[in-house]
């Protein structure tokens, strides 16, 4: 049981720092993209949002099962 609540608390971390910097990624870039998709409005940055949290949480979550492998049992 122990094991398992360390990985979901990693996993957990994992996502709160996606969101952290897929929200930082959201401020810089949202006006370029009001500019570029103008008829998008308000929704842009829910969108850009989710999809960095997304591609960000893939990247950090392939991180760590390459960092941490296989188990050898």
């Amino acid at each position: 049981m122990g094991e398992r609540l360390k990985v979901f608390l990693f996993v957990g971390l994992l996502g709160f720092f996606a969101g952290i910097i897929a929200d930082i990624t959201a401020t810089y870039v949202i006006p370029a993209l009001i500019a570029l998709l103008p008829s998008l409005g308000v929704i842009t940055r829910y969108m850009l949002s989710g999809i960095a949290g997304a591609f960000l949480t893939l990247v950090l979550v392939s991180i760590w099962a390459y960092v941490t492998g296989p188990s050898e049992t």
